[in-house]
């Protein structure tokens, strides 16, 4: 391998089960590894088409407990690409997800902000 890629970044979650319920048997995310390290798991999930992994952290102490929905600061910082948006926004509906607004027509395509159970802020987007 040549260069950087980035493999994976860390979501903290409440749980590691209601994460991967909401993200995998709901949303159709692969679970890539599930591997019981004692007091953790260390847990990485996949968007179906592909991209970065998440490597989901359950928190422990008060300051992680804390940061659970809140490690973009408020902002959106998680963003999912479809090739179907009217159907992955309906997937993400019924799954537990709630949009914050209509989806808007920009220059790169139809994007929505919507929060996961966990308070996590999204774009779901569709490029032109």
């Amino acid at each position: 391998m040549t260069g950087f890629r980035l493999a994976a970044f860390t979501l903290i979650v409440p749980d590691y089960d209601e994460a991967i319920g909401f993200y995998c048997a709901r949303l159709g995310f692969d679970l890539t590894e599930d591997i019981d390290q004692g007091r953790k798991r260390w847990i990485t999930i996949a968007a179906p088409g592909g991209g970065s992994r998440l490597v989901l952290a359950r928190a422990d102490t008060a300051g992680q407990k804390a940061a659970i929905g809140n490690q973009g600061a408020g902002r959106v910082w998680l963003f999912l690409e479809t090739d179907d948006f009217a159907q992955d926004k309906w997937r993400i509906e019924t799954s537990g997800g709630v949009f914050e607004e209509e989806p808007r027509h920009e220059t790169y395509g139809t994007v929505a902000v919507w929060r996961d159970p966990f308070g996590n802020r999204w774009d779901l987007m569709q490029r032109s």
